[in-house]
């Protein structure tokens, strides 16, 4: 009896120490989508130094990373000041184009007539040239921000719009059938069938639309020229530009390039919150 315990007492912390590794490893960070970036970055940077310094190329034309460097310690509370303002106004573009092309799509998925008449319109803005109409939106509502915002909703909105539509569409179909015998109502298999099944779709719109919000804010920064208290980053590229600073260019275009990046990573970051729960897309990631 004695033996027979001390037998199972001396396997359970084997199995226990078996057990630990298993749970450590799963819990491992993989690193390699951080290191092998950065270290691309520094042998980039590093060659980009060396060459500019060899062949004495005039910063005006091509400035070393030394150059951009010092322009952006130079001007930094410029840069600083231009990110937050083209960030908030990419926030608040982000989020109109978010609501109005959800909502867009449950309006044009509630009746086939009406898709078929109002997508096409849809698809219309996005195949205009924000050149072409940048200018007409600052006509109507002046040099301000507001018109930034409408300017960058406008190329934001359409790829929620489009992938919420394909979303809805996305039902089970045996599901829909069921939910049709049950005599569940329009609303009912809107919110329990068809928008669970299309939340992947509308998180993957979300996450090219954050990209489209800030390249749109800085389109738009770009050209309506806003400055004074209210200048971007877009305004400071065409200020840079035109006084042929071009390290300052340089530094304006690594902060909106910074601003797509962590805009994405937080859209990215609350998709992977909203789905790695239950579905399988994100279910394998954060395993």
């Amino acid at each position: 009896m004695t033996i027979s315990i001390d037998i199972a007492d001396s396997i359970e912390p084997s199995q226990s120490e078996h057990a630990r590794p298993s749970r450590r490893t799963s819990r491992r960070i993989n690193w390699a989508p951080i290191v092998f970036p950065l270290l691309l970055a520094v042998l980039v940077i590093t060659l980009w130094q060396v060459v500019c310094t060899v062949r004495e190329i005039p910063e005006y034309l091509f400035p070393a990373p030394s150059d951009v460097l010092d322009a952006a310690t130079e001007n930094a509370g410029l840069i600083l000041s231009a990110f937050v303002i083209t960030g908030t106004e990419a926030v608040v573009a982000f989020v109109v184009s978010a609501a109005v092309g959800i909502l867009g799509a449950f309006l044009l998925s509630s009746h086939r007539i009406i898709e078929l008449s109002a997508y096409p319109y849809a698809i219309l803005l996005q195949t205009i040239p924000s050149i072409a109409t940048a200018p007409l939106i600052i006509i109507w509502f002046g040099v301000t921000q507001t018109s930034v915002v409408i300017i960058a909703t406008i190329m934001a909105f359409v790829p929620v719009l489009s992938n919420t539509l394909i979303g809805l569409r996305s039902a089970d179909r045996r599901m829909v059938e069921l939910f049709s015998l049950l005599d569940a109502s329009k609303w009912q298999t809107l919110v329990r069938l068809r928008i669970p099944a299309s939340m992947p779709y509308i998180v993957g719109g979300l996450r090219v639309s954050s990209t489209m919000s800030v390249i749109g804010v800085i389109v738009a920064e770009y050209i309506s020229g806003i400055g004074s208290g209210r200048a971007g980053l877009g305004f400071l590229i065409t200020k840079s530009a035109s006084r042929f600073e071009t390290p300052l260019l340089f530094a304006a275009g690594l902060a909106c390039a910074a601003l797509g990046i962590v805009f994405f990573q937080i859209v990215q970051w609350f998709g992977r919150l909203l789905l790695s729960s239950w579905h399988e897309s994100e279910m394998s990631s954060a395993s």
